[in-house]
């Protein structure tokens, strides 16, 4: 059964401290978040996760999108929309998916080999990988203050528009090396999205795109889950650990031919679940929806918790799911 995380770990930009690294910072070259990176992919790879990320080690999901695309602004801790978005010339994250392959390739023999992770409709057990991020368009306009070019009437039209613009950035994390994007859309669950407009925007991105695509929904998904079951698509994540709910609707639940991110693991507790615990979890779910339709991860991401509690709460993941082979 393959493992993932579903994208931020407590990971803290670093000050210079080699002379080397000062003398980079007097010239402006020194990037204190490479050391950040270099830190949560160490991790993720030493917990024995299949497909890790960056860590999202650059600021908040929304402002991390919201400072660089065209038409959108990250203002005083918010973010805003105040011109016509449009695509950029540039990936906001593709160098750091360099970074991480480069650093993952160096510490596992794994990650030189990769694989597919999924052929024919069906999940590898041995697949090792890098899954780029993104937030999602309908995520990032409903996060934003609408100011000038557009307005709550035409709030459908921008998030169309971060479609499009979204759309290059997924197919440069593709061109980068990634083994699946995912689109992380908070907002599906809180009943204020257009669920028709989202499905649009998730069509455009979707479109073109070679690897694998999967959707991360947190929150109580339960009135919802069959309306994401008909996103454009291969895996719909949810969070199973925190809200018991989402485990319910799952009994006699049409998968639609997804697969499911199953997170096993509660991120908004410090308190670390053991191995068996997170067992008893993930054999619920095989009840469900069958081993053969699941992927392994924590509830959602993990910036908040102190580092030691991340990292164990990964090594007890992934040990649960050894326990299974």
């Amino acid at each position: 059964m393959l493992t993932t995380v579903v994208g931020s770990y407590p990971s803290p930009p670093q000050e210079p401290k080699s002379l080397g690294s000062k003398i980079s910072a007097l010239l402006g070259n020194y990037d204190p978040y490479k050391s950040a990176v270099e830190y949560a992919v160490s991790k993720q790879i030493k917990a024995g996760v299949n497909i890790i990320s960056t860590g999202q080690v650059r600021g908040d999901m929304v402002e991390i999108f919201a400072r660089d695309i065209p038409g959108m602004a990250w203002e005083e801790g918010t973010s805003k929309i105040k011109g016509k978005i449009l695509p950029l010339n540039y990936s906001i994250g593709a160098n750091d998916i360099k970074i991480t392959l480069k650093i993952a390739n160096n510490m596992s023999e794994e990650f030189k080999t990769g694989g597919t992770i999924l052929s024919n409709g069906k999940l590898s057990e041995d697949a090792w990988g890098v899954k780029g991020i993104i937030t999602g368009p309908t995520t990032l306009v409903l996060s934003s203050r609408m100011e000038g070019f557009y307005n709550l009437k035409n709030r459908d039209e921008a998030i169309i528009d971060l479609a499009q613009a979204l759309k290059r950035e997924a197919k440069y994390l593709e061109q980068a090396g990634v083994a699946m994007v995912q689109f992380d859309e908070p907002f599906l669950s809180t009943g204020m999205a257009n669920i028709k407009t989202a499905y649009q925007a998730i069509k455009i991105v979707q479109n073109g795109l070679k690897v694998p695509l999967s959707m991360h929904v947190c929150g109580d998904v339960s009135h919802v889950l069959r309306e994401l079951l008909k996103f454009p698509v291969d895996i719909i994540d949810c969070e199973f650990a925190g809200i018991e709910k989402n485990l319910e609707i799952l009994q006699n639940t049409d998968l639609n031919g997804k697969k499911i991110g199953f997170g096993c693991v509660d991120t908004k507790t410090e308190r670390v679940e053991s191995p068996h615990e997170i067992l008893a979890l993930i054999k619920k779910g095989i009840d469900l929806i069958g081993e053969e339709n699941m992927i392994v991860d924590p509830d959602c991401g993990m910036r908040m918790l102190p580092p030691k509690v991340a990292y164990q709460k990964l090594k007890n993941m992934t040990e649960a799911v050894q326990w299974l082979s």
